[in-house]
Parts: C-alpha cells; structure tokens; sequence
C-alpha cells in the first residue's frame, strides 16, 4: 500500500472508530451485550486474561516475575483489558487510534498509576517514544517484556497496516519476548474496507511469513479458520 493510500485508510479507521466510541463505546470493544456496567465490563476482560494470559504464563513471562515486567498492549478500546493488565504487571503502555477511546481508557485505568494510555496515529508506536523519551531522556531505553493485542487486528482490513504495527511491536520488544496477538481466520470472509469492521484474513502460510518479515519465529497458533486466530510470535534474537 502506497503511502497517501494508507493515511486515507488510517484516517477512515479513526473516523469509522471515533463514531463508535461516542456512540457506544463498551459494546464496540466487546459486543457480547449492549450495556455493560463497569464491574461486568472488567471482568470480562478479567476473562478475557484468564484465558489468553494467566494460562500462558511460561511463554509470557520466561521466568520474568510479573511485576517486573512491561507490557504492551495494541488497540486497547475503552481499557477493558488494561485494567486487569495493570493489576497483574508492573507496568502497561497502550494505545489506541480513537482518540475517544483513549479518553475512555483513561478513566478505566484512573486507578493504576503503573497504566499509560497513548492516542496513536496508526502507522507507528511513536507517540510511546517520544513519551518516554520526555520521561527519561537518554535514560534507560524503552523496552517491553511482552505485548498482546485482542479483538483488535480482526477489524483491520489492510495487511499492510497490521504488517507495520508487528514491525514496530518488533522495535520495542526485548529479544526472545513475545508478541501474542488474535487476527481474523476465516478464509472466505471479504475484508471491509470502509466500514473497518471485518479485518483481512490469515492462514497459516500468511502469518508465517509475516512473523518472517518481522523479525519473529512463529512458534504456536490457535483457532485457525475461525475468527478468533491467535498467534504466538516471538522476537528473534540477535545471532550469537
């Protein structure tokens, strides 16, 4: 995708996702029911940890002790998932494209002074750098332990555009740790362009050679075929 091509898109995806965090933002992130209250939103991402996480702690934590651990977190909605993040690792950093999202993050993670919230601009991690940057200067540099992204890159239509934000996940990641990530598996769904609701689908093939453009080793995948394709992609490490 030519550049000018990819603004466009990103400026639709943040229109398309803006509208519906002011329209209802909870439901959007999670559309299990219409209304959710701040307890029932939670622990639905309390769930959501359970089961793609607290069970996967040897692949995420490598002998690291949680709260020693930053973690990344891409399209964080409304902070579903950051809050129970927060309260497990010592540190979480998330963004978002909707800057109405982000708001609502915010006030989900109000609590959590080990949460950071940015407003992203879709291409690159760059607003999580300059904020460091700001903090520490030449200090220690940034980097993560670990990132996850959920019900995220199954709404986004552009292989490119999913291809750049592991790319720059990549950049940010210590070496041998891991990206874990769901994307959209069903082979015959048509991608949605406008609309950035129905994502571009992955095979086996697909993310297997985008974990090798990346710098990663895919290592393990589950739910392939269906909606919910989780990956496990782990940064490989310098040689020798």
């Amino acid at each position: 995708m030519r550049n000018s091509g990819m603004a466009q898109h990103l400026r639709q995806m943040r229109r398309n996702w803006d509208r519906r965090a002011l329209e209802n933002a909870r439901y959007y992130v999670a559309t299990g029911q219409r209304q959710w209250s701040d307890d029932e939103f939670y622990q639905a991402g309390e769930a959501e940890l359970r089961d793609h996480v607290f069970n996967d702690l040897g692949n995420i934590c490598q002998g690291k002790n949680p709260k020693s651990m930053k973690v990344l977190e891409i399209g964080c909605g409304a902070g579903r998932v950051t809050a129970p993040l927060a309260r497990f690792f010592g540190e979480v950093h998330a963004v978002d494209i909707s800057r109405h999202m982000v708001r609502a993050a915010r006030h989900a993670v109000s609590g959590f002074p080990n949460a950071f919230i940015y407003h992203n601009n879709g291409r690159n991690l760059r607003a999580i750098r300059r904020a460091w940057w700001h903090r520490f200067g030449l200090g220690p540099p940034l980097q993560f332990d670990f990132a996850f992204s959920c019900l995220v890159f199954q709404h986004i239509p552009s292989l490119a555009v999913i291809e750049n934000y592991v790319r720059e996940v990549n950049r940010l990641l210590c070496p041998g740790a891991l990206f874990k990530f769901q994307v959209q598996g069903h082979p015959e769904v048509e991608p949605e362009i406008e609309d950035s609701w129905v994502g571009v689908p992955f095979d086996e093939e697909t993310a297997r050679d985008l974990a090798l453009r990346c710098g990663f080793e895919m290592r393990y995948q589950n739910g392939a075929g269906g909606q919910y394709y989780w990956l496990w992609f782990f940064k490989v490490r310098d040689a020798g």
